[in-house]
């Protein structure tokens, strides 16, 4: 489309009113998370104007970042961080890496100084746009303010759609401040060239599959967040039901299939079921759906599936092949939208069944035989014990959680039954995300009209990283239970010391310098509960929920669970090792023998 201005009426506007006004009008935008500067003052003196957005003040841009993708994790839509040049602009990164590790939504404005001062080293200037470009599908300098507009449209566009993440668009200081002449619909005079997701799958390829699937014997399902962006759930419960296929996940994929559905088994990979990992091994037919089979899910790849081929759908060509290298003839990629490809391999499908009563006879047989760890030992608090009773007292919470072992167990044992109840920062695998991501988590419940509890489950390292958001989270009634594992320790990094370096704890205790906690959730006026006996985790939790969740005012809480030093999480798969060969698993007798394969070659080359 033309760039030219037809022969409209005309309004002159500053630079900083029209991108708000795109944000509102044009994109819905609610909400947004930031911190004020001096690049971007023009901006925050046009929202002082208005009611029509809400901004949430942070009390660091990193956590800006994370509200802004668990908000975009539960509402679907780009989440919007707002931050000043330089150091602003720089503490957004990590928020912005994960957010395109795990493909979410994000639109980040940075604030940048004025365009005659660029390259010149003004002060609080950075190189914002070359910074993150790893990191972003997408980034913009605006040179000038009538270019906002569709810049705004552009980014949003890009953020949202084909294989989601975050874009970024830096303003400088006078183009925010700066006028032009603006016309209805002008912000959507844009072209993107080279910009054309594929979103429908090749039919060829999905006749193939469809063949693939009913002349497998062991066919299984590995999902993805893929899923859950495309909004693929039903279609994916379709094709399982339907077809008789049992399912696994992976972190970002928790929550695509209702954990307390029959064909569920759960989490597979570096900590996930036995179950899980040793029905991947022995497929012979692997449906990888929104996923990139990751190193933490694969381990040794080369052992990973062996005996399978593979059908991959995925949205993202890049992703084909990347890690699991395609075969000619015998695998199947579908590049396509997961809703899309999945509505018409349900269509190609047609109802028919596979049969594949003797393979779901022989998960169970693994299932019963290796079950998920329950301590027997009654006198301590354990995880599991905290994590049963999340699920036996919130049942359809947000859940999100920060990075380590309390991440791995929630993983295993939480029970979550519907798309967007889950934030993990999966692939960057941020250390502080938690906290925040719950905050922006409570905004988008708001913003939604929902009531759902959102509860933070983090370590004791995790949640020092970020604490200062007890602030945001009172100053902006953002009430979310906050679930804290203490074991007084880096417990994943000890774990690894404890199994692969000799026991060698090296700087992972915090000595004298760790918080009384509730003392200091006490401090920004939150109520805090200490929990040292296993008694008493229940009336605990169902305090949180009146306290958090109640007919009456709603306020946050902490409940600060106290933990073995030595907990660890099982199973592990050694880094290196195959995905089957486990520790914390009694096993004699590991999956290993070939599955025979003729009959499908066949039909798949035909």
């Amino acid at each position: 489309m033309s760039d030219e201005k037809p022969n409209k009426q005309t309004t002159k506007i500053k630079g900083s009113e029209a991108l708000l006004n795109c944000l509102v009008r044009n994109e819905g935008v609610k909400t947004i998370f930031g911190y004020p500067g001096g690049a971007v003052l023009g901006l925050y003196d046009e929202l002082y104007k208005r009611d029509d957005i809400n901004h949430i003040l942070v009390r660091h841009e990193q956590c800006a970042g994370f509200m802004a993708d668990g908000y975009a994790r539960i509402t679907g839509k780009p989440g919007v961080v707002l931050a000043t040049s330089g150091p602003g602009a720089t503490n957004i990164v990590t928020g912005l890496c994960s957010s395109h590790m795990d493909s979410i939504p994000v639109v980040a404005l940075t604030g940048q100084v004025p365009t005659y001062g660029i390259g010149k080293d003004f002060f609080q200037e950075a190189d914002i746009t070359g910074i993150t470009m790893p990191v972003v599908k997408h980034s913009y300098l605006v040179l000038d303010p009538a270019q906002i507009p569709k810049t705004i449209r552009k980014a949003f566009l890009i953020s949202s759609t084909g294989r989601p993440g975050p874009t970024l668009i830096d303003l400088p200081k006078d183009v925010l401040n700066g006028t032009f002449d603006y016309y209805e619909g002008m912000e959507n005079k844009f072209t993107l060239p080279g910009y054309k997701p594929t979103i429908k799958g090749n039919a060829r390829q999905i006749h193939a599959a469809s063949k693939a699937i009913l002349a497998s014997k062991k066919p299984m399902l590995y999902i993805g967040g893929g899923i859950i962006s495309s909004n693929a759930s039903e279609e994916l419960i379709k094709l399982a039901e339907t077809s008789s296929i049992p399912v696994a996940y992976t972190v970002m994929g928790k929550g695509a299939l209702p954990d307390n559905h029959i064909l569920n088994y759960g989490m597979l990979g570096m900590h996930g079921t036995a179950y899980a990992n040793y029905a991947i091994h022995e497929c012979d037919l692997l449906i990888a759906i929104g996923v990139r089979f990751d190193d933490r899910v694969t381990g040794k790849i080369e052992t990973f599936a062996p005996n399978a081929y593979v059908i991959h759908i995925d949205v993202d060509p890049a992703e084909i092949g990347k890690n699991r290298k395609m075969r000619d003839v015998v695998d199947i990629p579908i590049v396509g939208d997961a809703k899309s490809v999945l509505c018409e391999l349900n269509e190609t499908m047609n109802g028919k069944k596979c049969d594949t009563t003797e393979w779901i006879s022989q998960i169970e047989g693994w299932k019963k035989q290796y079950p998920l760890d329950l301590p027997k030992d009654k006198t301590q608090i354990s995880p599991q014990q905290i994590l049963l009773a999340l699920n036996k007292y919130l049942k359809d919470a947000i859940y999100t959680v920060d990075v380590g072992q309390h991440q791995m167990w929630a993983a295993q044992y939480l029970e979550i039954n519907k798309p967007r109840r889950w934030c993990s920062s999966s692939g960057l695998g941020a250390m502080g995300y938690g906290f925040p991501a719950a905050l922006g988590a409570k905004a988008a419940v708001k913003d939604l009209g929902l009531d759902i509890p959102v509860v933070a489950i983090t370590g004791d390292g995790g949640f020092q990283m970020n604490f200062q958001e007890l602030g945001t989270m009172v100053a902006h009634d953002l009430p979310v239970i906050i679930v804290l594992f203490n074991n007084n320790n880096l417990g994943m990094v000890r774990q690894w010391q404890e199994l692969f370096y000799d026991k060698h704890y090296s700087y992972i205790d915090w000595g004298s310098g760790s918080p009384d906690y509730v003392k200091l959730v006490e401090a920004f006026g939150v109520k805090g509960i200490k929990i040292t006996d296993p008694k008493d985790v229940d009336s605990a939790i169902k305090t949180a929920v009146e306290t958090c969740h109640g007919k009456s005012l709603q306020k946050p809480i902490l409940l600060e669970f106290e933990l073995q030093y030595e907990a660890n999480v099982w199973p592990i798969v050694p880094p290196g090792g195959s995905s089957h060969e486990m520790m914390g698993i009694d096993s004699d007798t590991i999956p290993s023998k070939p599955t025979t394969k003729s009959e499908l070659e066949k039909i798949i080359k035909r």
